[in-house]
């Protein structure tokens, strides 16, 4: 991620214009590496988030209002003692790192107006939160580093603040250009541009360092040599935007997840269901970013238990189909049990009790690939009577059992595929009341009653479904899962609205409301069939089959599970998973 320290000078110009001169209110500590510290500026109070954690990493002024623990820790209560109602000088970068430098005009021990430092360090693994003195002597740290954690740099209360050690690299802020032209000559062409970026200068992501690659050759994979051309245009616009501050706070999303962020627009990421946004200040940049982040693991981690049992009966389901498959393949022998049986009947006059086995002329064979003579195993201990009435029996055993294996492998499929559909209805979850639905479905149909904790709704609650409004002013709806599926379907649905599902995968059901049996314009039902493909397991920007048919042919078998339905007359479309020309068509998230 580009928190680099590109993105720290631009933060640190943001920090310094609104904070600068402003007064501490309130410190907080939220979390155990996050500090949220509010001051009162200009007449508003604005909230500086410092976040030391090797994950989430990043400084910046915040408009979220986290909760806060009831006592607060050690940190935050030293923190208060020494800023709180302190004034804010400014905020400084130092070099060109990831550190910034945050100056208060505080009071001492004794109670003498003195200068005091916040220095945050955002270096992924490495990051801290270190407060100093006027003389830049250790008062405290987030996270202190003794002599046994580190040999080279420790940070101890009492101890001289050392910068964070220099790396063997040049200062892209400070470089010429005949210095770049002449590191670039004694370097190996085949190198790709970025490794040659990052490795020569100091503070730029390789996100950065692909863009400048993609801008100088159209491939953020490509050699230095391929770059030559215009790596040093492109490098030094970089670098302009950065000192001249006219960077622009860029987000990329993919299927409406935050991708990557930085502080100039990231032309190397492409697709149909890639977007960009840009926002007024880079806090509120990276407020999007990791907060939406978050809260998308948070999902992920409401959901591990749904997803648990599905895989878990995936793979049951995966492994009872394979089985079923075989002795379905074994009991195909059966035509070759009758044929040794009725082989050995014809012959009986020329075989003998103790005979092992027999060449029998095949007297059946009804076209020139059969063989001529069949070689019939014999039991030595029956008579060939016996032997022919031994292998009746067991082509009629073989018989029942394929009519058996056969009704039971198509249970298994279907149960397979409505896994598969909850898996779908799963990774397409935007919200904790999605996966609480699907967690209710699965517990309906028996799968998850072995759920830690859950228990049965006693009042059923109307499930969640999407309304969209088509150009020609169609409203359609489309299931969240696999109960507003057949919500939509048979509760909200009439004779004559039209149905809609993409083809031989999983997806929702789509209903396009056609009051008194109107046929909607051929723009209205391609609007249609994108909604069920967007809203289906097909990837973003292809091109799906999408079934439809009046609702009047969709039925829904006797106890069969939620979701599945049958209909035998219905028209195809194709039809594109466009997710961005959908979302203009979306109305919001129904629950009435």
């Amino acid at each position: 991620m580009a928190f680099d320290a590109g993105m720290v000078s631009f933060v640190t110009k943001e920090i310094d214009s609104r904070l600068r001169n402003g007064k501490v209110e309130k410190i907080y500590q939220p979390q155990r590496d996050e500090i949220i510290i509010s001051v009162r500026s200009g007449g508003e109070t604005h909230r500086l988030l410092i976040n030391v954690g090797s994950s989430n990493a990043r400084l910046n002024i915040t408009s979220m209002r986290p909760d806060n623990p009831a006592n607060p820790p050690m940190f935050c209560m030293m923190l208060r003692k020494h800023f709180q109602g302190a004034r804010v000088i400014g905020a400084e970068q130092l070099g060109f790192e990831r550190a910034v430098r945050i100056t208060f005009d505080s009071y001492d021990e004794l109670g003498f107006q003195s200068h005091k430092h916040m220095i945050a360090e955002i270096m992924g693994t490495y990051s801290n939160l270190i407060v100093t003195d006027k003389d830049d002597r250790i008062i405290g740290a987030a996270k202190l580093i003794d002599i046994s954690t580190s040999h080279k740099r420790q940070i101890l209360p009492g101890l001289k603040y050392e910068e964070p050690p220099a790396q063997n690299k040049l200062d892209p802020m400070r470089v010429t250009r005949e210095e770049f032209l002449d590191i670039a000559s004694r370097a190996d062409g085949d190198m790709s541009c970025e490794k040659f970026i990052i490795s020569s200068f100091c503070g730029i992501a390789p996100v950065v360092a692909r863009e400048i690659a993609y801008r100088a050759s159209g491939s953020p994979a490509a050699s230095l040599d391929e770059c030559s051309k215009n790596v040093e245009k492109e490098f030094f616009g970089i670098v302009r935007k950065i000192k001249d501050s006219s960077g622009t706070p860029c987000l990329v999303l993919n299927a409406d997840r935050p991708v990557e962020y930085a502080f100039v627009e990231l032309k190397q990421f492409s697709g149909a269901d890639t977007r960009f946004l840009t926002f007024e200040t880079f806090g509120e940049l990276i407020d999007k970013f990791f907060f939406t982040r978050a809260d998308n693991e948070r999902l992920r981690h409401r959901a591990s238990d749904v997803s648990r049992i599905l895989t878990n009966a995936e793979k049951r389901i995966s492994k009872k189909i394979s089985i079923l498959s075989s002795e379905l393949a074994e009991s195909g022998e059966g035509e070759r049990y009758k044929l040794y049986g009725d082989l050995i009947t014809a012959n009986i006059y020329r075989l003998k009790k103790g005979d092992s086995s027999s060449k029998l002329e095949n007297y059946y064979a009804v076209d020139d690939d059969a063989p001529p003579f069949v070689t019939v195993p014999l039991d030595t201990r029956l008579t060939p009577a016996a032997n022919a009435q031994k292998y009746y029996k067991k082509y009629n055993k073989s018989k029942s059992a394929r009519e058996h294996l056969t009704g039971q492998l198509e249970i298994a499929r279907r149960e397979y595929d409505y896994i598969m559909s909850v898996f779908d209805c799963l990774n397409r979850a935007a919200s904790e009341k999605e996966i609480a639905e699907i967690r209710s479905e699965l517990f309906q149909s028996g799968y998850a009653s072995k759920m830690r904790g859950y228990t049965a709704e006693k009042k059923k609650q109307t499930p969640l479904y999407t309304e969209y409004k088509t150009s020609g002013g169609y409203t359609v709806l489309c299931g969240k899962n696999n109960l507003a599926n057949d919500y939509i379907t048979f509760k909200l649905g009439e004779k004559e609205d039209w149905w809609f599902h993409v083809k031989n995968m999983p997806g929702s059901h789509v209903l396009m409301k056609c009051p008194r049996g109107e046929e909607p314009p051929e723009l209205d039902f391609t609007q249609a069939c994108m909604i069920a493909a967007v809203n289906s397991k097909a990837a973003p920007g292809a091109a799906v089959d999408v079934d439809y048919t009046k609702l009047r042919s969709v039925k829904k078998p006797p106890s069969s599970k939620p979701g599945y339905v049958i209909y035998h007359t219905n028209y195809s479309a194709r039809a594109v998973s466009d997710g961005e020309a959908v979302s203009k068509l979306l109305v919001g998230m129904t629950k009435k």
